[in-house]
């Protein structure tokens, strides 16, 4: 289980994240949500160690991991994809999925280079690993295409494909249907649900306040870095509170 425990984060004097505490149960998906600017991308990037907290904890499966570099907390368990597509456009698409299984190398860099047995058999391991994970995403058919070739709701799944390479407790998912019709969204939905049944806890940060209603079991809404309601979502998106926050009027 993640929890967030009092997380602030100021910049100059600015409160992006104001006493924010939030639950992260495995084998549920947790809505994030909010208007633009409301601190949702800087909640993410505090969990993952990409930004410090300026107090507050992040306790993940009971270990307070708020000043650990990402690299820890990646291997802790958190795993994410980001507003902006971040692949390697010149490599393969098996290629960028292959990365995200680096959690789980145990070859030597020594051996790597000399191409010893043991580091064959563990990238032979890791490629099988990663086409099974490229059909459960349905991109089998782009195994060997350029990343950077396809279209963008393809990219978005080859991203979030690498993201659960690497066998997280945690995954945290930023904007994943952006951009994407009501058909693509609900496919990637019913894997999201699949992960969810897996034991992985969600972290779901939408716009498609439609898509987050259906997905999640549980939601809290930000507005200027703090949380303004929390609940089931269909009571939440009745909250007075959430309905000026997006709509600007009672």
């Amino acid at each position: 289980m993640l929890r967030l425990e009092g997380v602030n984060k100021s910049f100059g004097g600015v409160h992006a994240v104001s006493d924010l505490t939030m639950d992260v149960p495995r084998g549920k998906i947790t809505g994030l949500i909010g208007p633009n600017g409301a601190g949702k991308t800087t909640v993410i990037n505090l969990i993952t160690g990409t930004l410090k907290l300026t107090s507050g904890r992040v306790i993940l499966d009971g270990a307070d991991v708020a000043e650990e570099e990402p690299d820890v907390i990646a291997r802790r368990g958190i795993s994410r994809t980001f507003q902006n597509i971040r692949l390697l456009p010149e490599a393969t698409v098996l290629e960028n999925v292959m990365i995200g299984f680096h959690r789980h190398g145990h070859a030597t860099v020594i051996a790597s280079m000399l191409g010893l047995k043991s580091s064959r058999r563990e990238t032979e391991t890791i490629r099988c690993k990663s086409i099974a994970l490229l059909e459960r995403f349905g991109l089998s058919a782009y195994t060997s295409m350029l990343a950077g070739s396809l279209s963008y709701g393809h990219q978005r799944r080859v991203e979030m494909a690498r993201a659960v390479a690497s066998d997280p407790m945690i995954l945290l998912l930023d904007e994943p249907v952006a951009g994407m019709n009501d058909v693509e969204a609900n496919k990637l939905g019913d894997i999201f649900d699949e992960l969810a049944a897996a034991n992985i806890g969600l972290v779901l940060i939408e716009h498609n306040v439609r898509f987050v209603t259906r997905m999640c079991d549980n939601v809290y809404v930000l507005a200027s870095g703090r949380l303004i309601a929390q609940g089931p979502p269909r009571d939440v998106m009745r909250d007075k509170n959430v309905v000026v926050a997006y709509l600007g009027k009672t």
